[in-house]
């Protein structure tokens, strides 16, 4: 039978809004039952930013390695991706929602003057896929134009999402202080919510599909990001949060206004995820009504997380655990129950895993002989913990981000901004990081002057908040030690991929 494989994904879905995990803050059935044979609470990102993470999870790379550090810039299609491995392989692979594989100008893109997806969806079949339905994001879809907003425009609603959209604070917030969205209720039709179509799309095609041939498909959805949309009947599910479960070890206070807003922004993302949790159940029910989940590998994972106001932060791009830790989930078909694996992961073990499972050898699917550089795959797979076989594939993580289009003007700016993010101000948007099953070392490496990075030691089995830096504790020196030789052995082993761009004249070269 055909070892089918679908990828469930979320965007800046934090790892404890689950409801699979003891203590989860959310209302999730349909992935705890995903959940049931194997969740990681371990599982690092690459990169806690969408487009970094994204490309890093389909090429099984560290983001450094594909020259992504940050949302900026195209993901360059020379490199090769796990799709493309499985359609030499025989299978038909579906891309629907969003893929945020391009970042290609700044945040100022006027309305409906970005990228046309839809145009470009030719284009995007080299990534791997045979079917392309992408979406641009929320956000992204008020200056760009994808499939979902084709959709709506179709439908004559396009310019009031895009009103919506702007209206509910369209610029990312960074600190509590900046934090514009309203978690507003979605102003349109339930049937017409960006999650829905989505999933009503995967469904449309997985009911046609062939059984007897395999297939790969990624339904990507697009919340729980912001804007905080959820319908009104999904909101009503949820009461808002108390405010006393902010984390806010470095003495920041909120003012009451700034405590609602996140109550608010809280109750919605919740609702968000519940909303997507039930369209993943109406998709798991029809590959059981079509007799197919017996032979589906299915996986549920996010980009990375969310802080919603714990440490004084909201979104991403930061390394603590709300942005760098993201859920991930697995069902094996007779696989047995595991439980929870409590050993580290990346994220982009994700790629060798369904290579791994697709009966092929990760490493040379995803690697290229020339140029240099481009045979460098860190990606491991964990199908033997899914099988039973082993219980770990790794004793640690990497993770690194430079958080560019976060640089302030000017040196009064830059000192506002640090001073929020408590330690002296000393904490940098650029840091690098090595994660264990015990603990965290955290290198910031936006300075100035040669030895004057920042440092940072959490143990995570007593200090799972991360409140306490225990840099300078003689009791940890040794795992500080040896976690700078790891980041040390990542920088120097696994460098950015050499790329080309003459290669087509060469081949089209006449030979006399």
């Amino acid at each position: 039978m055909p070892q089918n494989i679908i990828l469930f994904m979320t965007d800046q879905h934090r790892s404890d809004y689950v409801g699979y995990l003891p203590g989860g803050k959310a209302l999730t059935p349909n992935i705890n039952r995903i959940a049931s044979k194997a969740y990681f609470t371990r599982c690092t990102t690459a990169n806690p930013i969408c487009t970094p993470a994204r490309t890093s999870l389909i090429t099984g790379r560290y983001s450094r390695q594909t020259g992504m550090l940050t949302m900026s810039g195209d993901f360059f299609p020379q490199i090769p991706t796990f799709m493309q491995a499985l359609q030499r392989a025989g299978y038909r692979t579906y891309g629907i929602g969003k893929y945020h594989y391009m970042h290609c100008g700044g945040f100022d893109k006027a309305r409906g003057c970005g990228l046309d997806h839809v145009a470009m969806s030719e284009e995007m079949k080299a990534f791997g896929y045979d079917f392309v339905w992408e979406t641009a994001g929320k956000q992204t879809g008020v200056p760009n134009y994808c499939f979902y907003t084709d959709y709506l425009n179709q439908k004559g609603l396009l310019n009031r999402y895009r009103d919506f959209v702007e209206e509910s604070g369209g610029i990312n917030g960074d600190t509590p202080d900046h934090n514009y969205d309203q978690a507003n209720p979605w102003p349109l039709a339930e049937e017409d919510y960006v999650d829905v179509v989505t999933a009503r799309v995967a469904r449309e095609q997985l009911a046609v599909h062939p059984r007897e041939q395999p297939f790969y498909m990624y339904v990507s959805f697009c919340g729980p990001h912001k804007p905080y949309d959820a319908p009104q009947r999904y909101l009503d599910q949820f009461p808002l949060e108390a405010p006393e479960t902010l984390i806010l070890p470095d003495g920041q206070t909120l003012t009451e206004d700034e405590k609602r807003t996140l109550c608010r922004q809280r109750r919605s993302y919740k609702a968000m995820i519940k909303l997507i949790d039930d369209q993943i159940g109406e998709t798991l029910a029809l590959l059981e009504k079509r007799d197919m989940l017996k032979d589906t590998l299915v996986l549920f994972t996010s980009d990375h997380g969310e802080m919603l106001g714990d440490h004084y932060r909201i979104q991403k791009g930061v390394p603590w655990e709300q942005a760098s830790n993201v859920p991930l989930a697995a069902w094996l078909p007779d696989g047995p129950e595991i439980g929870a694996v409590p050993h580290p992961v990346q994220l982009f073990d994700v790629a060798a895993t369904i290579l791994d499972y697709a009966g092929l050898n990760p490493q040379e699917a995803l690697s290229r002989d020339f140029p240099a550089y481009n045979d460098r795959i860190p990606s491991r797979s964990f199908l033997p913990i899914l099988t039973g076989t082993c219980e770990k594939i790794r004793d640690w993580t990497y993770c690194e981000s430079d958080f560019s289009e976060e640089h302030p003007e000017n040196a009064a700016a830059k000192a506002e901004i640090l001073a929020k993010r408590g330690a002296g101000g000393r904490r940098s948007n650029a840091w690098r990081m090595i994660v264990t099953t015990r603990g965290k070392y955290i290198k910031y490496i936006g300075y100035d002057e040669p030895g004057a990075s920042y440092e940072e030691y959490y143990d995570l089995e007593k200090d799972p908040q991360e409140t306490e830096n225990r840099i300078g504790d003689p009791a940890y020196q040794a795992e500080i030690t040896e976690a700078r030789h790891r980041m040390e052995f990542v920088i120097d082993q696994y460098p950015t991929a050499q790329l080309t761009w003459t290669t087509k004249y060469a081949e089209q070269r006449v030979y006399h």
